[in-house]
């Protein structure tokens, strides 16, 4: 690198002085570009070499946003890859991001300089910035050079297994373009494709699915294990991830289940009728068949789960839901596509015209799909040809006696269009009505017999093309229309249209035996100057009159054969020839010519008029190849239906793999109910709870390896206990004085604790990722603990001092791109153990300074009202009605839940017996802890119960069933997006601090309008801690209102800042990784503030 460095300042010149450099750097845009107008753009390239080489941050930056203007402008710059690579190594990660931007475009085309910088490729893959390891891989593997295949494959699988699931994708992308580039390594490639399916990222899934259809698209048993975690993610899937999987699932389908369409086979059989067969037998045949067929629940789980991506406002997405339905679902449930693709016929005509085409394919096999919505295909002004042609396509596919009148009042519309080839189209379309639909075939024939008057020779030679099909089918009744089409031979020029005429006349010429042979006259007339298609039909109608007629026509047909022996066209020479032979006998005539009249005169089948998509259903729609009506490169077939379905039982997961890869590895049994039973609201479970809590304080030190591992929440709520009665008692606690004090918090303080206490990470809830980092949760809770000791000595509230929670994750850099909104990643929390320490270290930690790291702890909120939502009406339940609100109290079930209080209420005079839950329907990696049974709820009595819900720091809805002794109820919880909060503590250097490190894509604003009277701090906090779950942060400025609190699954923090300009409008902004719940949340406050 530093001898292409030298060389290249060499050419720019030695002599540039320092200055000139530094001009360059600090040049405006508009003095740049100015200067750009009048100079060459080699020397505009010099300008950013120097920019790029000068020793300040600012100009290199300036520099490279310049370049990828340049790039997306469409701009060559690839004679600045020297100068660019040489930044690669840069400290400003700025500046480094777009070196890696810039890299990827261009490493392919400079692969040699690319080469050199590989070792610091290789470096960046250690980055600690995942968006420089990504770029890092992507920049590696466009370097197309076979010498660094090992290179490229140790670094997808390292990727393969990093903590960011962002990185994780790339590694699928790169997995792709190593198979293109060398596809020996497919058997390695493949056990990481394994690998990442096991993903549980939505951000992986696209992505990997994707690098299966290219490497191994006939491994479907990788998929087994992993369909239904596909199915289930499908819906939170980026969009471009849900087409691939989609058809990646559709084939996988055809190939796991039976036919569904078993049903409908064996309807059309019955209807048939079978002339052997009695009616009872064919019914005793339908019934038997249709009891032997139940879709399997795999198969139903997919057609469910996409059935809510036709609501996609992407059209792919819609278009794949569409086509995946078509070739799996049962033929009486595809009928719910038709209606999200007709939607999509307002996109634009691209998009339209893929739509319109599988629609024409659809529409032939089963046209009371799309009949409702017929007037949606009818043609707009607006349109272009290919879409006109396709809408009538569709229309003609959808013609009934019940509609065809409407449609032709249309058509006749459409012939006299300005688009002459939509007229013809159109002309063609009502040959097929008349042929299809036997009861207008005499008023199509007419009406086109009337368009052969129409001054337009397109329409005509159109309207004369179809007439002569239509002919074909029933010429007999028809004489009279081939004598007025002969008359009209003289006024065509279409060679078309007079090619069909010549054709009709020589067909029927014992129909017509006196205008045939004047019509021959008149053609030989003007045979020179013929189209060669005309010639041939005049060839055709001379001999057929010479085997019928020869006494008028000899002569002029030999006049024929003489002018067309000669003819510049070998195609009419030979036909010449042929025709000679036959028709005319002599001593070298061979055995045909017996046969001529029966070969010229046969009888021919009348042409079929069919839409030119009939033959397009063997391609999957969708697909390129439907689209073409050829196969193309990469297309896989569907197989058909097997007749018997393989093993389902491949699909099942063990509990445990399901349990480690959504929730974390649980907890013991043992431990997990009184944990539960600790908590719980039940007053007849009060005391049980507390000698539960107090056993396991007391084992707590024993078990410490294995809570390292599950992040029990025993130690925690002992600890709990313990430092709040040493916080009131104002006393130092022994080890065992804290165990009769836990004892004592929980028989004395169990509402205090209801409201107050929060679990730190119950074992169910533990993320696996927390296995790989147990090191660093080692040393996180020596430095929770000391955190906890210090605060108490400080003397700060109980809340601050008791509910410790885990310190924001330390970032060096500014990450663009929000990752972990797809796949909640949860990491390892500080376990505070303030009771279990030793006098002597406490002693030592009490000195301890925190006042290098910041230290954020969760509060418990001021009491404000929430809102109350239905869950059960008591007219849907019969008398049992249900209501639920979100009480805002941390911890109660488990540090990942949100307490939710159910009111239930019996409206009826009768008891009801055993309220309680079943068939919970939870989307993946959620959970429910439910409330206890209610053995008997009296007439017009009433009881709150509280149950805890793990969201995943999302709004998707919780469903279950309410239960009573002899009725089940369908209901469902969706939390607002504040509910999803816990409210935390933290001083104003710390919000600022934390607030710089989520800036760019982690920040999203908007500027409201406030009333005067809502503008004070009171009013706005009111407002706020009312609609979102969040804790005021102290602020030293009375314009600027901040709120801090974290998301509760993840523990992602969530700052709102709120702050007050002039002109009675204010700016509201929100800091958050989890960037989908702060744009939900800042369109949630927005009304909230600016209401009146």
């Amino acid at each position: 690198m530093s001898g292409n460095g030298l060389s290249y300042s060499d050419q720019g010149g030695e002599a540039a002085p320092e200055l000139a450099q530094e001009a360059a750097a600090s040049m405006t845009p508009s003095a740049s570009a100015a200067f750009g107008l009048f100079s060459s753009g080699t020397k505009k390239n010099e300008d950013l070499k120097q920019m790029l080489e000068s020793s300040k941050d600012s100009a290199k930056l300036d520099a490279m946003k310049r370049i990828v203007g340049m790039i997306a402008k469409g701009k060559n710059a690839s004679e600045l890859f020297p100068a660019v690579v040489k930044n690669v190594a840069s400290k400003n990660i700025e500046i480094k991001k777009l070196v890696y931007v810039y890299l990827m475009r261009y490493a392919e085309e400079q692969q040699d300089l690319a080469l050199l910088s590989i070792s610091t490729f290789q470096r960046a893959l250690k980055d600690p910035n995942q968006l420089i390891r990504a770029s890092a891989l992507r920049v590696l593997s466009s370097i197309r050079v076979p010498i660094i295949v090992p290179i490229m494959m140790l670094a997808i699988k390292e990727a393969s297994s990093d903590l960011s699931p962002y990185v994780r994708k790339n590694a699928a992308h790169a997995i792709q373009k190593l198979y293109s580039l060398d596809p020996e390594q497919k058997d390695m490639l493949i056990e990481v494709i394994e690998k990442l399916l096991k993903d549980r990222s939505t951000l992986v899934a696209g992505s990997v699915v994707m690098a299966f259809e290219e490497v191994c698209p006939d491994r479907i048993d990788l998929i087994h294990k992993n369909y239904r975690k596909l199915c289930n993610l499908l819906v939170d899937v980026e969009e471009w991830g849900q087409v691939v999987i989609i058809h990646m699932l559709t084939r996988y389908a055809r190939t796991q289940f039976v036919s569904p369409w078993k049903d409908d086979e064996v309807v059309e059989e019955y209807n048939e009728n079978n002339f052997y067969q009695s009616d009872e037998e064919q019914k005793e045949k339908v019934q038997k068949v249709k009891n032997t067929y139940t879709m399997d629940p795999d198969h139903r789980l997919l057609l469910r789960n996409t059935k809510p991506l036709l609501q996609s406002r992407n059209a792919a997405v819609v278009m794949a839901v569409a086509q995946l339905y078509w070739h799996l679902a049962p033929k009486s449930e595809a009928g719910i596509v038709s209606k999200s693709l007709v939607r999509l016929l307002r996109s634009n005509r691209e998009v339209q015209y893929i739509v319109l085409q599988n629609i024409a394919t659809m529409s032939i096999q089963r046209k009371g799909m799309f009949e409702p919505y017929l007037k949606s295909f009818y043609v707009r002004s607006t349109d272009p040809t290919m879409i006109k042609t396709l809408k009538l396509d569709i229309l003609t596919n959808l013609a009934n006696e019940a509609n065809i009148s409407t449609l032709l009042r249309e058509f006749q519309t459409y012939v006299k269009s300005q688009d002459k080839q939509f007229a013809a189209a159109t002309i063609e379309a009502i040959g097929r009505c008349a042929t299809n639909i036997t009861e207008v075939t005499d008023t199509c024939l007419n009406g086109l017999v009337c368009l052969l008057s129409n001054r337009d020779e397109i329409v005509v030679a159109e309207s004369v093309v179809v007439i002569k099909k239509l002919l074909q089918t029933q010429p007999a009744n028809h004489g009279e229309i081939i004598k007025h089409m002969a008359k009209l031979l003289d006024n065509i020029t279409v060679p078309v249209a007079r090619a069909s005429i010549l054709w009709l006349i020589g067909e029927y010429c014992e129909r017509v035996p006196k205008i045939a042979p004047d019509v021959l006259r008149k053609t030989a007339k003007s045979f020179t100057n013929e189209d060669d298609l005309v010639k041939l039909q005049i060839l055709n109608l001379g001999a057929k009159l010479y085997l019928t007629n020869s006494k008028q026509t000899k002569l002029l047909t030999q006049y024929i054969l003489n002018l067309s022996k000669y003819d510049q066209s070998y195609d009419i020479r030979d036909r010449t020839r042929f025709i000679r032979q036959l028709i005319v006998p002599n001593e070298k005539s061979g055995a045909l010519s017996k046969y001529a009249k029966k070969i010229f005169l046969a009888q021919k089948p009348a042409p079929l008029l069919e839409s030119p998509f009939k033959d397009r259903d063997h391609f999957q729609l969708g697909t390129l190849s439907h689209t073409l009506n050829s196969r193309a490169t990469g297309y896989l077939e569907l197989s058909d239906w097997p007749g018997v379905a393989p093993d389902p039982s491949v699909r099942n997961v063990d509990i445990a793999e399901v349990a480690k890869e959504w929730t974390g590895i649980r907890g013991k049994p043992k431990k997990e109910k009184p944990t539960g039973k600790f908590y719980s609201e039940s007053e007849e479970e009060e005391g049980e709870s507390a000698s539960t809590s107090t056993s396991e304080s007391a084992s707590g030190s024993e078990s410490e390896k294995e809570d390292k591992e599950e992040t029990s929440s025993d130690e925690s709520s002992g600890s709990y206990s313990s430092s709040e009665e040493s916080s009131n008692s104002e006393s130092d606690s022994k080890e065992s004085t804290a165990k009769k004090t836990s004892r004592a918090a929980a028989e004395s303080d169990s509402e205090d604790i209801k409201v107050k206490g929060i679990s730190k990470k119950r074992s169910t809830s533990s993320s696996s990722d927390t296995d790989s980092t147990s090191s660093k949760e080692s040393s996180s809770d020596s430095k929770s603990e000391s955190d906890s000791k210090s605060d108490t000595v400080s003397g700060k509230s109980k809340e601050e001092t008791t509910v410790q929670d885990r310190k924001a994750p330390n970032k060096q850099d500014v990450f663009l791109l929000d990752l972990d909104d797809f796949c909640p990643v949860t990491t390892p929390m500080a376990v505070p153990a303030a009771a279990l320490l030793s006098p002597s270290l406490t002693a030592d930690l009490e000195g301890l300074s925190l006042s290098s790291s910041s230290v954020i702890d969760v509060a418990t909120q001021v009491s404000m009202p929430t809102k109350t939502h239905e869950l059960l009406h008591r007219m849907s339940g019969k008398g049992l009605a249900a209501n639920y609100h979100f009480s805002r109290q941390p911890g109660i079930f488990g540090d990942c839940m949100v307490s939710v209080q159910v009111t239930v209420t019996n409206t009826t005079d009768q008891k009801i017996e055993n309220i309680h839950i079943e068939e919970k329907k939870l989307p993946p990696g959620m959970r429910m802890h439910e409330f206890s049974p209610i053995e008997c709820l009296e007439p017009a009595g009433s009881i709150t119960v509280s149950m805890g819900i793990d969201f995943c720091d999302s709004t998707q809805t919780a469903s279950f069933q309410l239960c009573t002794k002899d009725d089940h109820f369908n209901v469902s919880i969706q939390p607002p997006v504040g509910e999803l909060l816990l409210p935390v503590t933290m001083s104003e250097k710390d919000f600022k601090k934390e607030q710089g490190m989520l800036t760019g894509m982690n920040e999203t604003s908007a500027t409201i309008a406030v009333a005067p009277q809502n503008s004070t701090r009171l009013v706005i906090i009111e407002r706020v801690v009312k609609a979102a779950n969040l804790g005021v942060v102290p602020s030293g400025q009375d314009n600027i209102h901040r709120f801090a609190a974290k998301t509760v699954h993840s523990g992602s923090l969530m700052l709102v800042t709120v702050e007050l300009k002039e002109s009675s409008t204010a700016q509201l902004v929100i800091n958050t990784e989890k960037t989908v719940i702060g744009s939900i949340l800042l369109r949630e406050l927005k009304p909230v503030l600016s209401q009146g």
